[in-house]
């Protein structure tokens, strides 16, 4: 058996609903499969003191995950007050206008599309409810509209899709671009080094105690990719299915069409910097 020590970003172990640091509460979502890991975490965050919460990625549209998610801040004496999310992709938003009845909210996005309400989010906000501070840090790449939350007073980060707690994500080419998620990965990084960012609260999988660690593997891993792809072109794979049979062969088939979105960012990225 591996120690979670030993691994990338040093996993706390099995996910499962409840308080993963003084100020977080994950509400796991019923919607496990290949690419959403365990399910989505749909995170409660508050002041332990206060009695107004905000939650971020109310999930998929599953009436009763909504419905333990206001349960969940009820049991704990708290009243959801605002809901944000970190991206787009519907097990992450799906549920967020069906939330935003439930909880009389308004839903905070980088897409405007997203919205429910007048406010939006972007680089330099902090969002600020019932003495808890979130700022809002953009790490574009896996799509064009993720967000991360710095949550200071937890030294921690929520990164959606950005890191994960298991594995690696993808690059949802067209939308998603390499080189703008390899900037968002330096700036996760430079919160551990400035800020003193510890924990990962990722939008899948186990929280991770050792940030610096993860974002660490996640630009050693994009490095080795970005090679492999090179290579696998050099040697005569011209297309993005091509390339992913052949760099990816270890990787359980189910994957292979994610995998190609991010073969198909990794060729763009190479092209525009004349490496093919």
């Amino acid at each position: 058996m591996t120690d979670a020590a030993s691994l990338p970003g040093q996993p706390r172990g099995l996910v499962t609903s409840g308080a993963a640091t003084a100020r977080a509460v994950n509400v796991l979502a019923p919607n496990p499969s290949a690419m959403t890991l365990d399910g989505t975490n749909t995170w409660l965050l508050s002041e332990p003191d206060s009695d107004l919460a905000v939650v971020v990625d109310p999930g998929p549209l599953d009436e009763g995950h909504l419905r333990h998610v206001v349960d969940t801040a009820e049991k704990l004496g708290k009243r959801v007050a605002l809901t944000l999310l970190t991206h787009g992709h519907p097990d992450h938003a799906e549920g967020a206008g069906r939330f935003a009845e439930l909880t009389g909210t308004s839903v905070r996005a980088l897409d405007p599309a997203l919205r429910l309400g007048d406010e939006g989010l972007g680089e330099g906000d902090v969002v600020t409810v019932g003495g808890l501070e979130l700022r809002v840090v953009p790490t574009p790449g896996h799509t064009s509209d993720s967000l991360s939350f710095h949550l200071p007073a937890d030294r921690a980060v929520l990164t959606g899709d950005t890191i994960l707690g298991r594995g690696t994500t993808m690059v949802a080419h067209p939308d998603g671009r390499l080189g703008e998620y390899l900037d968002s990965l330096r700036r996760l990084r430079s919160l551990t080094v400035d800020d003193g960012v510890r924990t990962v609260l990722p939008g899948h999988g186990p929280v991770l105690e050792d940030a610096q660690g993860a974002v660490d593997f996640y630009l050693a891993h994009r490095r080795s990719r970005l090679a492999q792809v090179e290579t696998a072109v050099l040697a005569g794979h011209r297309t993005a299915p091509e390339v992913v049979a052949h760099v990816y062969a270890d990787v359980d088939r189910s994957l292979w069409p994610a995998a190609e979105l991010s073969v198909r960012a990794q060729l763009e990225y190479l092209r525009e910097r004349g490496a093919l």
